[in-house]
């Protein structure tokens, strides 16, 4: 039995009839280069632009399998030690990069006040899993090392990441908390993620069809990223959430995600992590880079981020004082 599908938002729907109308195959049906070019040529039609920043420099963090490319964003030139928030991209394992969700880092870093590292991690099917949650937790040791070449001193991080990418500021967050840092995490932040390789929910049959993100588009991600649904580090829903740092989530209410970021929401509360739960009625996956075409979402993005803000205030208020307290 399934959902009654909510109302969609006017916009939602012409932006989906608008792409139901387009011609040619849909992005899971491209070979995977193609896929991703088209994925970069429509962004300016999509979402916006990065806006005014101080700064944005493109970084090179080594790797497991050789170098990771990244990118900086920052609101200010010069800052003192604080937080920095590393974001890893969606796309499915198999499409997105430093470029498609350029708009929403440039935001984010606005918005918080932090500098914000984007991960180009290694893509399916051309590297399957492992390799995105080995560079994705390489990437993140590398910030938290306040490195020479990122000129910036970073004192904690805050994870965040959007579908692919919000399964992967999770699984990182396990990893840094089974064998710390050298700062510690302070907040998980994870955007639609996708938290579950069995699928077996309620939305996911529901949103199967219609609503951008469908059911074969999953199942194409699925096996071209080939991970183990068993293990925690492809199913972080299913693993030990205990002493995971405090979490801001965000759901889409017409997506086949949305019980799984649910569930992961109520898993994190039952397991004792202070969590914060938002879902954006009526809006599709992927909106956070969709704001241009579909000018609601940014009321949304900014609830996120307000909500965001104030638990990495309170998240970084709290570790100072327990550093104070230890010296």
């Amino acid at each position: 039995m399934t959902d009654t599908p909510p109302d969609v938002r006017s916009d939602v729907r012409s932006f989906l009839d608008y792409l139901n109308a387009l011609p040619g195959p849909a992005r899971h049906e491209m070979p995977p280069a193609e896929a991703r070019e088209a994925f970069r040529a429509t962004r300016t039609v999509t979402d916006l632009p990065v806006g005014e920043l101080a700064l944005v420099r493109d970084l090179a963090i080594p790797g497991p399998a050789g170098t990771i490319p990244a990118r900086l964003f920052d609101a200010r030139a010069t800052r003192v030690p604080g937080p920095a928030l590393v974001y890893f991209h969606g796309g499915g394992f198999v499409v997105g990069d430093l470029d498609t969700h350029a708009g929403i880092c440039a935001e984010i870093a606005r918005v918080l006040d932090v500098p914000v590292v984007a991960v180009d991690y290694r893509l399916a099917p051309e590297h399957r899993w492992p390799a995105a949650p080995d560079d994705a937790e390489a990437a993140a040791r590398w910030v938290a090392g306040s490195p020479a070449t990122l000129d910036r001193s970073v004192a904690s991080l805050i994870l965040c990441g959007d579908s692919a990418g919000g399964a992967l500021a999770i699984v990182t967050a396990m990893a840094l908390r089974d064998e710390p840092a050298v700062v510690p995490v302070i907040v998980q932040a994870p955007i639609y993620p996708v938290v579950d390789g069995g699928m077996d929910y309620p939305s996911y049959e529901t949103f199967a069809e219609g609503y951008l993100l469908t059911r074969e588009a999953m199942e194409y991600y699925n096996a071209a990223y080939g991970a183990d649904p068993e293990s925690p580090r492809a199913s972080p829903l299913h693993g030990r959430l205990e002493g995971l740092p405090p979490a801001v989530i965000v759901t889409a209410g017409l997506d086949p995600l949305r019980d799984q970021g649910r569930a992961y929401a109520a898993a994190l509360v039952k397991a004792g992590v202070p969590t914060v739960f938002r879902e954006a009625a009526g809006l599709i996956h992927a909106f956070v880079v969709f704001r241009k075409a579909i000018p609601s979402a940014q009321g949304d993005v900014a609830g996120y981020l307000a909500a965001l803000k104030d638990v990495v205030a309170e998240a970084e208020g709290a570790r100072v004082m327990t550093q104070a307290a230890g010296r």
